[in-house]
């Protein structure tokens, strides 16, 4: 393994666990960009360009926004909750059940014969592969685009909407 590579993979487990760890939503959704980020810096390293960027624009740009929007418009609750420790059985099953994930990734991972290079296929290039994907939907893309902007906005628009509280109501 390369430097690089360690650097990158620290990156992804450190921000991700941290992610977990947290107890603040927005927090939570800035670490995970910059998981998302780094996951991107991954595909470049690999030498997946096209991934790469897919991944900064999809994940690190529309997604996180989307998250960042939902989490700071819902947001209803105190900034710190008290929370109630987790029961020792639920505990007990989350850790069986990610040991469980774990060990079958971990066992397809093993088994999986890893193949020559000259056996990776056709090469293509970023830019045929962009052209090949954004040649004919790209006007469904983006009327899609225009759906889900105009969505956006109206949740905007209804979440800053005064409501009416409980005094309000009683007189």
């Amino acid at each position: 393994m390369n430097f690089a590579f360690s650097v990158i993979a620290f990156l992804i487990l450190a921000t991700a666990a941290a992610a977990m760890c947290l107890r603040q939503l927005v927090h939570v959704a800035l670490l995970l960009v910059v998981t998302w980020f780094a996951i991107a810096a991954f595909y470049l390293w690999a030498g997946a360009e096209f991934v790469a960027f897919a991944q900064i624009l999809i994940y690190a740009g529309a997604i996180s926004m989307v998250v960042l929007f939902a989490v700071l418009l819902t947001r209803q609750a105190p900034l710190s909750p008290s929370l109630t420790p987790a029961h020792p059985g639920r505990v007990v099953a989350a850790l069986s059940l990610g040991g469980a994930v774990a060990g079958t990734m971990g066992y397809a991972i093993l088994r999986t014969p890893l193949a020559p290079a000259s056996a990776a296929g056709p090469v293509v290039s970023v830019r045929e592969l962009g052209m090949e994907l954004m040649g004919s939907p790209l006007a469904a893309v983006l009327i899609v685009g225009v759906i889900l902007t105009a969505a956006l906005i109206g949740a905007v628009v209804i979440a800053a909407s005064p409501g009416t509280t409980k005094e309000e109501e009683s007189s």
